[in-house]
This record gives structure tokens, sequence and C-alpha cells, in this order.
């Protein structure tokens, strides 16, 4: 089915964009060192800007991942399959606001005149500032997704045309997303020990079910059947 192939393409876009922008932009920013962390931006400039470019992809490969996976997927719930698609916008919605918050430092440390006024060590911790909100803006963001792939993941396993195990996964992949953003919100002293489990988690269940989509799609005459038993 041409919607399971779309919805499976743009997920993987998603997930190289995302990691892209998170492995480039994430090494650039220094936690807690804003001479540093201003050194770095002004001298991988480019690289940032790479950085800015893939996550705003990301997300609006992910705005196109929402309607066809909602297109997919409604006839076995309309009512969570809205759910998620709402909760998805939404943290779309917050991944643009995100984005445009990481490309601030950018235009901090360009050395325009009107910016005279400020110091460098003000400068340089106005950047970091704008760099960390920007971080935690995708924390908040990633509640969002781990709602929209629960309900991914109950649709999936309510329904009779992609396998149930596929809906397990997702299920452990939005445990491991919230822990890492509560880990992240309450500053809990293992949160860096978090990110891999919750990367691994996010491969497991998004790297799976995309690479379902992909290779076999689904099976369009149980679609249809429960297309057509929902409609009735």
């Amino acid at each position: 089915m041409i919607k399971a192939r779309i919805a499976g393409f743009f997920w993987l876009m998603t997930i190289v964009t995302g990691m892209a922008a998170f492995l480039i932009g994430g090494r650039l920013i220094v936690p807690g060192d804003a001479a540093t962390t201003a050194a770095s931006i002004t001298a991988n400039a480019t690289l940032y800007r790479f950085s800015f470019t893939a996550s705003l992809a990301a997300t609006l490969c992910y705005l196109i991942v929402t309607v066809f996976i909602y297109a997919l997927l409604k006839p076995v719930n309309r009512n969570i399959a809205l759910f998620g698609a709402f909760v998805s916008l939404t943290g779309c919605a917050l991944g643009g606001i995100t984005t445009l918050l990481f490309l601030a430092p950018l235009t901090i440390l360009d050395g325009a005149k009107y910016l005279s006024v400020f110091s460098a060590d003000q400068l340089h911790a106005l950047a970091l500032a704008f760099a960390t909100v920007s971080l935690q803006g995708n924390d908040i963001g990633l509640v969002f997704f781990a709602c929209h792939v629960f309900s991914i993941g109950y649709l999936i396993r309510r329904s009779t045309f992609l396998p149930r195990f596929l809906g397990t996964l997702l299920f452990v992949t939005g445990v491991c997303y919230l822990a890492g953003s509560f880990a992240n919100f309450f500053s809990l002293s293992f949160k860096a020990y978090l990110l891999p489990f919750v990367a691994i988690g996010g491969l497991l269940g998004e790297g799976t079910l995309t690479g379902w989509l992909l290779a076999k799609g689904v099976n369009v005459q149980r679609w249809r059947e429960q297309a057509g038993a929902a409609a009735r």
C-alpha cells in the first residue's frame, strides 16, 4: 500500500535528519561553558547551520509521517488516531520553536553593530542560554512524541493488518522517551547514562516499524476489511 510506503520513507528521513541534527549540533554546545560554546559555534558556523537545517527537515518530515500514519491507522480507532495526530502536531509545533531558538546563537554571535551594547561575556551567555532552552524544548517535545508512539503502538496491536510485536516495541520506545525527558526535567544525576537507552529505544521501535513499512507495508486485504468494518 502506497500510504505505508510513504509513511515509512518519511519516517526514515525523520530518523536520519534528526540524528544528524543531534550529533552535529550537540557536540558544538558545551553545557555550562558559555565561552567555549560561543567559540565552537563561531568556528563551525556552517556545521551549526547544517544542524539547524537538518532539525527543520526532521520536523517537516514528521509532519508528513503524522498525516499518513493517521490515514493508515484510523480504521482501527478513529478517536485514538486523532489523539495521536494531535499530540504529534503539537510536538512538531514545539519542534519548530526549538529549532528557531537553536538558530538564535548564530544571530547573537555574528558581530552585528546593534549588539555592541553587550559585552563579549554577555553575548556568550545569551548564546548558551538560547541553545540550552532549545535543548530543553526538545525534551518537552519528546513527551508529546512519546504519546504519539504510544497511540500508534496501541492501534497497531488492535489492528489486523500489522504484526502486534511492532506495537509492543513502540511501547518500549515511548517509555524510553519519557524516561529520558523526565530525567532531564528533574536534572537527575544519572540522566547522561539514559541517553544511549533513549537512542536504542527509538531505533528499536520507530526504526523497526519504519523498516517494516518500507519492506512489507501492510496486509492490504485485511486493511480494507477493517476499514470497511469501521465505515459500517
